[in-house]
């Protein structure tokens, strides 16, 4: 029998949109109206048939594959807590209370892509704003080294570029090539890569009116940059959307911190903010998280018994690389598919735990293979859309599977009871 669930909150990217109608046969979705390309293979490719744990290859039961899966993490001398970026907070929650525990390194998909814009707000801060706010009220809206109409396909709708409040708003691309975002805008400049910084401070300059001498920067006429810094100042409220093209180029977290100073400048003259383009749906909250549990965002070591942070030096990538981790714990995430070959090879090479809802390279080759709930489809929880606004989830289907919640948990008794030198119950 069919039935149909509204307000459903989709839960694959930053944008968490929450207007989705979606209809349900039996325990499958069949259709999600309103939901973009990515949202729609997110809950119509979901199986949430029942799966049984797999230890070494092999089916076991749940109990047995938790105490195997502690005894694993508990043996490791510096082990590895990463991903959380596509699980809810209260998972999140609970990945830091065992990464206290085990004395384990913690780590999130924040330092493979928007970690120089972390570092750049704990440097400067960050001039921010809701979605809410720039739907309502921005009449310039910026987007520099990022792509939505590909990354956030309703980014355009739902929040910046509002078929309501189009012609009463100026888009404007800065990237290094041209994309389907920079089709749409008004004004596309076309800078030459790894000139953002450059591009930035020159900004700067004339927003305070101070003369430049050059003829071009970045490859894009001055002109043109005098252009915009007038757009900047004269708007009723202006915002830049920063994506991961800032984060990649020559600068990183220079280039953020350069872009978020302008933007706290600005607002001496107008209302201006400036948001990160978050990708994972709750990597946000991850962030959230582990800052107000560790005072960290990312990168976190309790090795010596308080959280020590180093980015550069506590990222999975660098850990991986270095050697360092003897055994992962890889939560709603896929490192094999997206981490440097230097890294995803030492990975290959220890004992790896997986909590995730489907399929991946990385539960192809883990030793312990947890298949939990996936929120939003057939589990509850909290994400964070990229604005900081948190979002509840809650599920569309029934599931007989245990949530990445209550699977952490389980584990944290399991290691609990095995540091105390009791044997693990099976």
């Amino acid at each position: 029998m069919t039935r149909t669930v509204e307000h459903v909150v989709c839960p694959t990217c930053g944008c968490l949109c929450d207007d989705l109608v979606v209809e349900v046969d039996g325990t499958r979705v069949t259709q999600a109206r309103r939901a973009c390309p990515n949202g729609r293979t997110f809950f119509k490719s979901y199986d949430p048939t029942p799966r049984l744990p797999r230890v070494h290859g092999r089916e076991v039961e749940w109990n047995e594959a938790i105490a195997e899966a502690a005894r694993m993490l508990t043996q490791a001398r510096s082990p590895l807590i990463y991903g959380l970026s596509s699980t809810a907070t209260e998972a999140q929650r609970c990945a830091v209370e065992l990464a206290d525990r085990l004395g384990a390194i913690l780590d999130t998909t924040s330092s493979l892509c928007h970690g120089p814009a972390v570092l750049a707000m704990q440097s400067v801060g960050l001039p921010g704003c809701t979605l809410g706010e720039i739907r309502s009220n921005a009449d310039l809206v910026i987007f520099w080294g990022c792509n939505p109409a590909v990354s956030h396909p309703r980014h355009f709708a739902r929040y910046s570029l509002p078929p309501a409040n189009r012609r009463s708003r100026v888009a404007v691309v800065v990237d290094v090539r041209p994309t389907a975002t920079s089709d749409i805008a008004d004004l596309f400049l076309q800078v030459e890569p790894g000139s953002d910084l450059e591009i930035l401070t020159a900004l700067r300059a004339l927003v305070h009116a101070r003369p430049l001498s050059a003829r071009a920067i970045g490859g894009v006429p001055l002109a043109n940059w005098e252009d915009l810094a007038g757009r900047m100042k004269s708007c009723r409220m202006g915002v830049v959307f920063a994506g991961v093209g800032l984060t990649m180029s020559q600068g990183r977290d220079l280039n953020l911190g350069e872009l978020f100073s302008l933007v706290a400048e600005l607002n001496d003259c107008t209302r201006f903010a400036a948001m990160p383009m978050r990708g994972h749906g709750n990597v946000a909250g991850a962030d959230q998280v582990l800052t107000w549990q560790s005072g960290y965002p990312f990168a976190v070591n309790y090795g010596r018994g308080f959280p020590r942070y180093g980015p550069g030096e506590f990222s999975a990538v660098d850990v991986l690389a270095h050697g360092e981790a003897d055994a992962a714990l890889i939560i709603a995430s896929d490192p094999l598919a997206h981490l440097p070959s230097s890294s995803a090879v030492h990975l290959r090479e220890i004992p790896v735990v997986a909590i995730d809802p489907r399929e991946s390279l990385t539960t192809r080759i883990a030793q312990v293979v947890l298949p939990t709930a996936c929120y939003g489809l057939d589990a509850a929880g909290t994400y964070y859309r990229m604005d900081g606004v948190p979002i509840r989830l809650r599920p569309v289907i029934s599931s007989a599977r245990p949530t990445d919640e209550q699977a952490l948990q389980q584990l944290l008794d399991s290691v609990v009871r095995v540091s105390a030198g009791a044997v693990p119950t099976c």
